[in-house]
């Protein structure tokens, strides 16, 4: 069972990467925010997944 916190993450991940560059400051800041509050209840599988999330920001970051 996937936490609603968890799919709020993914969806604000994925707001940022389809931006091509034009993610603002506030959506990077938003989707760490969900990350990290998903990691509280995540399953092991989860976490894995959370820092995927986390690295495609990074790497989204990047191409700044």
């Amino acid at each position: 069972m996937q936490n609603n916190l968890f799919q709020q993450a993914k969806s604000a991940v994925n707001n940022i990467t389809n931006r091509n560059g034009e993610a603002k400051e506030k959506n990077i800041q938003t989707a760490k925010n969900c990350i990290n509050s998903a990691r509280a209840n995540a399953s092991q599988e989860e976490q894995a997944q959370l820092q995927q999330l986390e690295s495609e920001i990074e790497r989204h970051q990047g191409l700044k």
